[in-house]
């Protein structure tokens, strides 16, 4: 009589290595879309400006509103409820329904009118970025070379007032921080002559 021998018993497919693999894949998955879906959901408080903010105004709370946005890490470019700090002023136009960027508003700074002693070039306009470079005067006619003196300035508006233009050049209010106040007002009382140019990377 033959013997026949004893079949081998199946492999468990709950313990097949690749079974759990592949339930490893799934779950990871859904994980995956489920934290995709939850964080399109997640929407974060920014300001919204309830009308035209110009470039010089000063920006107070009814100026703004605050919606409900979805974001994500967009959020951080746009001002949240809170951030506007007493006597804000826009350092660049935003208009009314759009949100507010963070870079859009600050409390240091204030308005000057500065005669640009040169041409500003037609590109130049309320909310461009410029620089306002100083030539100290010498003696009659003559300057030392030219230098800085602010590096970061915003046109709030172009002065039509004849009796504020300088020669060729056009005057200018601009919107200059605080602490380059000093110094400009020093140019402007020294008969400094100033100019007023594009500022790298022009209006923002």
């Amino acid at each position: 009589m033959t013997t026949v021998p004893p079949r081998p018993r199946a492999r468990s497919v709950w313990i097949d290595p690749r079974f759990l693999v592949g339930i490893l894949i799934v779950v990871a998955s859904i994980a995956g879309v489920w934290f995709v879906v939850a964080t399109a959901r997640q929407t974060a408080p920014v300001l919204v400006a309830a009308r035209t903010l110009v470039a010089g105004e000063t920006v107070a709370s009814g100026d703004v509103r605050v919606t409900e946005v979805a974001l994500g890490d967009l959020a951080l470019r746009y001002a949240a409820p809170g951030s506007l700090a007493e006597g804000a002023v826009a350092v660049r136009t935003v208009p009314a329904g759009e949100l507010v960027p963070t870079d859009a508003h600050a409390a240091q700074t204030t308005t000057v009118v500065v005669p640009s002693g040169t041409a500003v070039p037609a590109s130049v306009a309320p909310g461009s970025r410029v620089e306002v470079w100083v030539a100290p005067r010498v003696a009659e006619g003559e300057f030392e070379s030219p230098r800085i003196l602010v590096a970061d300035a915003t046109v709030a508006r172009l002065v039509e007032d004849d009796a504020l233009v300088s020669g060729t050049g056009t005057a200018l209010e601009l919107i200059v921080p605080r602490a380059d106040v000093a110094d400009l007002l020093a140019a402007l009382s020294g008969d400094a002559l100033l100019s007023v140019v594009p500022a790298t990377g022009g209006t923002p």
